[in-house]
């Protein structure tokens, strides 16, 4: 496989990471509002940056330099206000991309991780 834009890898992870989450949401209530903000409380950019600092002790060498080179992705305008938060996303985003695409099984070893932390609730 040919590599890859980090910007289309955090791309891409941030639509595997919603689905992940929705399919993880969709049968929590029949309430469209509840639903929506339990999703989204999952998928913002503070939560993200928030597991992407609990990953950290776990991944390799290799991980840790995609998000680093991640973190360093030019900022939108409109983010500029929470840039730390936005970058953190942003790696968290590019590694879940990166993950789903060249190493699936490692891929779902960090969502077992994310899954076993106490950082996620569906509540």
């Amino acid at each position: 496989m040919s590599e890859i834009n980090l910007r289309n890898y955090a791309y891409l992870g941030d639509a595997v990471w919603e689905l992940y989450i929705r399919n993880k949401t969709v049968l929590m209530t029949n309430n469209a509002k509840k639903l929506h903000q339990i999703t989204t409380s999952l998928v913002k950019t503070q939560f993200q940056a928030d597991l992407l600092k609990f990953l950290d002790n776990f991944l390799n060498d290799n991980e840790k330099e995609l998000i680093k080179r991640a973190r360093n992705l030019p900022i939108p305008v409109g983010r500029r206000s929470i840039q730390h938060e936005y970058r953190q996303a942003t790696a968290f985003e590019a590694l879940i991309g990166w993950l789903y695409l060249n190493e699936n099984g490692r891929y779902n070893e960090i969502l077992k991780l994310i899954e076993g932390s106490d950082l996620i609730s569906y509540a």
